[in-house]
Parts: C-alpha cells; sequence; structure tokens
C-alpha cells in the first residue's frame, strides 16, 4: 500500500457526514506530484505509457513492482510544468486517482474509499464537482470516482500476480542505465531492476506460451522496449533551462 501514497498527506475515509458539503476543484493541476520522481504502473497502462516512458521495476523478488521513471534526481519530476500542468503524452492513473485512494476496511477484504483533505482542490464552496447531493447521495461524479478506483485496485492485484511470475521465472535483476546530461556528462541511474533478456531466452517452450497467453510477454516487451526513452528525461531536463 505504501506505493500508492507517495503524495498523499491526510487521506481519511470518505463519509456522506462529514463530506456532505464538499466540492473538489479539477482544473488539471498537478503540483501535488512535482516531488515525485516515480510512480506505479499497473498492466493495462503499459502500452500508453511506454510511448515516451521508462517502465523498470522498484523493489526485489515478490515485492517489486512496476514504476515509470518521471524524473532524473530523487525528488524531481520532469513532467510537471511550474504552472502544475502535466506537460507528459500520458498521465498516469495514480496521479489521475488523486486525491481518492481505497484502504483496507475492518473486514477482511474490505476496501474503503479515502481522500487526501489536503489536496488544494478541496472546498465547501461548490467550486467544481460536488461529492453527495442534498440527500447525501453519491454524485455522478464521485460513482465515477468509486467506479476507477474499483478498476485501479484489480488491475493492481493483477498486476502484482505478474511481478510474482517474473520473480519466480527470475527474469528481473538490478541495473543501471546510463544518460547524458544537457552538459554533455554522462551519468548513471540504479536502483531498480529490469527484465533479463538472456534469462528470457532461455526460458521453455511451455512457459513462454503460458506467458504469451496470459499477455505478460507482451507487457515484458513493452517494458524493455520503453528502456530507450531514459534519453528523453535528459532532452527534458535540457528544455528546463
Amino acid at each position: 500500500m505504501t506505493q500508492q501514497l507517495l503524495f498523499y498527506k491526510n487521506a481519511v475515509p470518505l463519509s456522506n457526514t462529514a463530506h456532505r458539503d464538499v466540492s473538489i476543484r479539477t482544473e488539471g493541476a498537478y503540483g501535488f506530484a512535482r516531488s515525485v520522481n516515480s510512480v506505479p504502473l499497473v498492466a493495462a497502462e503499459f502500452r500508453a505509457a511506454a510511448v515516451e516512458g521508462t517502465i523498470v521495476f522498484a523493489g526485489a523478488g515478490t515485492t517489486a513492482f512496476p514504476v515509470v521513471i518521471l524524473g532524473l534526481a530523487e525528488v524531481q519530476n520532469l513532467f510537471v510544468a511550474e504552472d502544475g500542468r502535466w506537460t507528459g503524452r500520458y498521465l498516469p492513473a495514480l496521479i489521475r486517482r488523486y486525491p481518492f485512494v481505497f484502504a483496507a476496511g475492518q473486514e477482511e477484504g474490505a476496501l474503503t474509499l479515502c481522500i487526501d483533505t489536503e489536496h488544494d482542490g478541496i472546498n465547501t464552496d461548490n467550486e467544481g464537482e460536488r461529492l453527495f447531493d442534498s440527500r447525501g447521495e453519491r454524485t455522478v461524479y464521485l460513482q465515477g470516482v468509486l467506479d476507477f478506483a474499483r478498476d485501479y485496485q484489480a488491475q493492481f492485484l493483477r498486476t502484482g500476480a505478474f511481478c510474482k511470475r517474473l520473480a519466480e521465472l527470475g527474469l528481473l535483476e538490478p541495473m543501471q542505465a546510463s544518460y547524458t546530461t544537457p552538459a554533455g556528462e554522462t551519468r548513471r541511474l540504479n536502483g531498480f531492476s529490469a527484465v533479463n533478456r538472456d534469462r528470457l531466452k532461455a526460458l521453455g517452450a511451455e512457459t513462454v506460451q503460458q506467458l504469451l497467453q496470459a499477455d505478460e510477454l507482451e507487457m515484458i516487451f513493452i517494458h524493455l522496449q520503453s528502456l530507450n526513452n531514459l534519453q528523453s528525461l535528459s532532452e527534458r531536463l535540457r528544455d528546463r533551462g
């Protein structure tokens, strides 16, 4: 769960009592993600994110999970402009989901929708989208949020199973990537894992067929291809001056 709480400050359970009069401004400001240099991705995002993003795996063993690299420094997001606009072609689902998030409920397997009360867009001035109507019922907006969060959670679990399979097959290994700074210096980015191509080639036909049928072989290929996008981050840094 900690991977999903990168920029949440005070996530509390959403209720039609405490949040009856709450609205959220949705003007597309993403300054809250300015200091996050990577965010988790679910499997369904791979194809869209890999157009210009670099997909790697954070963590090790069965705890590994795919992330998209957003910056070359520890607290740097090169996709958020000074005015808070998102400048990339694809906006990760975890960022789109903010300020909402699921948390484990009191009953086993139960999930509670929470909201970060520190989100800049939250107000009681009826600005933006209302969460509940005058009768305390969910608005169309909130129902859409709930459906989105449920779909994300399902994809999160499916992606976890994919990563567990990669670990069991021994395909992930720590790696470093080189890039050139705007000043012409060659630097290395480390602290992540990637699929080892030689180990992938050594898999048996039956295992490869299983990966293919589960659409996991496609995700592996997309991940490997996306590693070529790392240099574009250096170009974004150069364009910022």
